[in-house]
């Protein structure tokens, strides 16, 4: 944050890649400790959440800087868009929100590695919706009313606008890397957790035979006890992926984009055929949702879906070029034939997912 320093797009990527070898090398050699790692991580969120709230509330006053109207927090409306219907607008804002559908996904992935995953993902996944709104809320607020110069934030020469937004709240540089380092450590901490999920479903696609090289993906290392080949190819991707920022932040932003649209689409695929077979096949669980109230539930969520999908299609400003043009529906919609395409070259040794008894005593010893 020092005046003068322009960032470049190859100091975010030489950033990045260290960040994301760092977390592979953690999950790689440290297996056994990444439950207390994970453990401190869910501490970290909610220390630095409240710790966030508290600062950005009080420090406005002890810098005697005036904080930003109730009007301008409740009642003003830019719309800079370009798109006539500020209800568009407001829609195609609800992108960045629409990123934690990643959380219950994340945590669903690790049922076969979670004692009692009937009902402890069920509870892990209501407490990401109960905790993630209230506390959300609560910090949008602060930080909200802490700017005392929209204009500037917008204008920021910071790669992400929350630097300049913690400058104005913290009245010093130095107090917002302090507030930086406090979203930081958490989201580190959870790009392990990410890194872990992603590398089980690649390890699962190679043991049900679906992808590329699936005996050579699917190995368990002894020594670490863990899928070590799955985890690498994974920060290999996400290198890959950080490559094309460096060429194009227009393309690396469809990839970023697809991921929402590509999750709600998994999860369509998964709710909808239970929907129109009238939920027979449907196993009761714990958490059981019985007659009509099931198929208003899954109606709504389908609904919901496919209409955002459509919605997140659209050029997120107006007038569009080919640069600012939004790609993630040519991402779907490519990648969606490839899978399609590679189903019906790969249908003849596709295995399928095994049934596994849920008990405490048939999981890894060293279990998440």
């Amino acid at each position: 944050m020092h005046d003068g320093f322009v960032t470049q797009q190859w100091h975010v990527f030489v950033t990045y890649v260290i960040y994301c070898w760092i977390v592979v090398l953690i999950t790689l050699y440290m297996n056994r400790s990444l439950p207390s790692i994970q453990m401190i991580g869910g501490f970290t969120v909610i220390a630095g959440v409240f710790i966030s709230i508290i600062v950005c509330a009080v420090m406005p006053h002890v810098n005697d800087r005036a904080y930003a109207s109730n009007f301008s927090v409740w009642g003003d409306w830019q719309n800079q868009t370009g798109y006539s219907s500020s209800g568009l607008a407001f829609l195609l804002g609800m992108l960045n929100g629409v990123f934690s559908v990643g959380t219950p996904d994340l945590t669903s992935h690790l049922a076969e590695e979670v004692p009692h995953p009937r009902f402890n993902i069920p509870k892990a996944i209501l407490a990401q919706y109960i905790i993630g709104p209230v506390t959300g809320f609560f910090y949008l607020l602060a930080i909200l009313y802490g700017i005392n110069d929209f204009d500037a934030v917008l204008e920021s020469r910071y790669p992400f606008p929350l630097a300049e937004i913690y400058r104005q709240v913290a009245g010093t540089k130095a107090g917002s890397v302090g507030l930086l380092f406090l979203a930081l450590l958490p989201t580190f901490i959870a790009s392990i957790g990410c890194l872990i999920t992603s590398s089980r479903v690649v390890w699962t696609l190679a043991r049900d035979r679906a992808m590329p090289f699936s005996r050579f993906f699917s190995h368990i290392d002894t020594s670490q006890h863990n899928p070590f080949r799955a985890i690498v190819l994974c920060g290999v991707f996400a290198t890959v992926l950080g490559c094309i920022y460096v060429g194009s932040t227009t393309a690396f932003s469809a990839f970023v984009g697809s991921f929402v649209i590509l999750s709600t689409l998994s999860y369509v695929t998964a709710i909808l055929p239970h929907l129109l077979s009238k939920r027979r096949n449907v196993v009761p669980g714990w958490f059981w949702m019985e007659g009509v109230t099931g198929f208003i539930v899954n109606g709504i969520a389908c609904s919901f879906i496919l209409v955002f999908v459509v919605i997140f299609c659209f050029p997120f400003s107006l007038p569009v070029d080919a640069a600012s043009m939004n790609y993630a529906s040519l991402i779907t919609g490519g990648l969606s034939l490839f899978v399609l395409a590679f189903w019906f070259v790969r249908q003849g040794t596709y295995v399928g997912p095994k049934q596994v008894v849920l008990d405490a005593h048939v999981l890894a010893k060293d279990a998440i």
